[in-house]
């Protein structure tokens, strides 16, 4: 991953915002006159090599000619294509439709996914996101792609960067779906579902609610100059979403200052110093201010996420704890009995949505049943397809308008996360990595 300096970065987002604002929201995101359904079994007559460089340009996320923001939702001949068109394409191709999958639970789709398309198998790999990676990646190098489908997360810009800008793989938003979906979760790639991280406290020691409202508060300190809370994580720099989030609190500064001002009446006073890096760090950013000042607090680094939520049942109101850790850990206050529950809302924002994606294969060998499989394992047109019935469980949340979630104590526009910025992320990803590193082991 290539190193920006910080000063770029700012640049950056600026023109980004600006163009985003110049942009239509609204609409679809490219020009073809004949995008409408179509009605007979042919493949799109553009959904090959087509027009390289207009194909690239769009999916950079920059139209070179009028400067507009053009990520997604893209809509092509594809997106309107009903299953019943797709399905009849899919039997005369290839009718095996691999699946490169991150989530065992994927493997459940593959019997009543048969059951519903006759003639059509299925057959899902479950392996590590590296190796999703990997192997779709070595595939398109050597032209001997096996792979059809790829389900796998991105959180740091990685995957849109250097697998779907270089074509590795390639998008498919089928349009009726779509609809039902936040636009702004739709921009980077067309999502199965999200998670998220929470701040867990113990109910018991605080009977009348969540302790903390802001991310400044965890790093409190009493008068003395001890530390408030005892705060247990997984090491941060090794966990990609975490540092992630990080990274947006330095883009989001001046929400992070604001957010300061705001629990405290006065403004952030600045005290990190930037000089011993090789690369440039602006100055009086809140976000770098916050990093900095959470490398320095005390934290116990667990790996096991039930162990953090365990440590953080185990405090007490007179020695409080508060526990970094998935959100599907709330399980065990059920299962366990333990008096734990989400830090919800904090300001600025309480967490960056983790989005597990489905994407095509470029080149692939069922390019209509790999599109068929993404509309059947996202809830098909009505939402009753049974796909996503595998992923429905505590902590995460399909991102449908439609889904009825009986699962999540709460929804998730109640919680207070917001949609991951992968561009602005990407470019500052490896600085905030090393100042992670370098403040956390000083």
């Amino acid at each position: 991953m290539k190193k920006k300096l910080f000063a770029l970065l700012m640049a950056l987002v600026m023109v980004l915002s600006l163009a985003a604002c110049g942009g239509d929201k609204g609409g679809d995101t490219q020009a073809p006159a004949d995008s409408g359904s179509s009605t007979d079994t042919q493949a799109p007559a553009d959904s090959g090599s087509g027009d390289a460089e207009a194909t690239t340009d769009l999916k950079l996320g920059y139209d070179l000619e009028t400067g507009i923001s053009v990520y997604g939702p893209y809509y092509d001949e594809w997106s309107d294509m009903t299953d019943e068109e797709l399905y009849e394409m899919a039997k005369a191709e290839d009718t095996t439709i691999n699946v490169y999958a991150t989530s065992s639970k994927m493997l459940k789709a593959e019997e009543p996914f048969e059951e519903m398309y006759p003639g059509l198998d299925l057959v899902v790999s479950d392996l590590d996101s590296d190796e999703v990676l990997s192997k779709a990646k070595i595939e398109n190098e050597t032209n001997n792609i096996t792979a059809d489908v790829l389900q796998t997360k991105d959180v740091n810009g990685e995957v849109f960067h250097e697998y779907y800008d270089n074509g590795v793989i390639e998008p498919f938003y089928p349009r009726d779906i779509c609809t039902h979906i936040s636009e702004e979760n739709l921009k980077y790639s067309y999502p199965l579902y999200s998670s998220q991280a929470f701040w867990y406290y113990n109910t018991e020691a605080f009977p009348d609610g969540q302790p903390i409202t802001s991310w400044w508060q965890i790093i409190e300190k009493n008068d003395d100059g001890s530390q408030k809370y005892a705060l247990y994580t997984k090491e941060i720099g090794q966990e990609t979403a975490y540092l992630s989030l990080f990274a947006s609190f330095i883009i989001n500064a001046d929400e992070m200052a604001q957010s300061y001002k705001d629990i405290y009446g006065t403004d952030l006073e600045y005290t990190y110093d930037a000089s011993s890096f090789a690369f440039e760090v602006p100055e009086n950013n809140a976000g770098v201010e916050y990093l900095w000042r959470f490398t320095q607090a005390e934290m116990t680094f667990i790996g096991d996420g039930d162990e953090l939520v365990l440590a953080v049942h185990n405090s007490t109101k007179d020695r409080p704890a508060l526990a970094l850790a998935s959100a599907g850990k709330i399980e065990n206050r059920e299962e366990s009995g333990y008096n734990i529950d989400w830090c919800i809302n904090l300001t600025p924002y309480t967490a960056l949505l983790n989005t597990e994606s489905m994407f095509v294969v470029s080149g692939c060998n069922s390019p209509a049943g790999a599109r068929l499989f993404i509309r059947y394992i996202t809830g098909g047109a009505d939402c009753q397809s049974g796909g996503l019935k595998p992923f429905t469980k505590v902590g995460n949340w399909p991102l449908r308008d439609d889904f009825v979630d009986e699962k999540n104590p709460a929804k998730l526009p109640e919680l207070g996360a917001r949609a991951n910025d992968l561009v602005s992320i990407y470019d500052i990803y490896p600085d905030v990595q090393d100042m992670w590193m370098y403040w956390l082991n000083k």
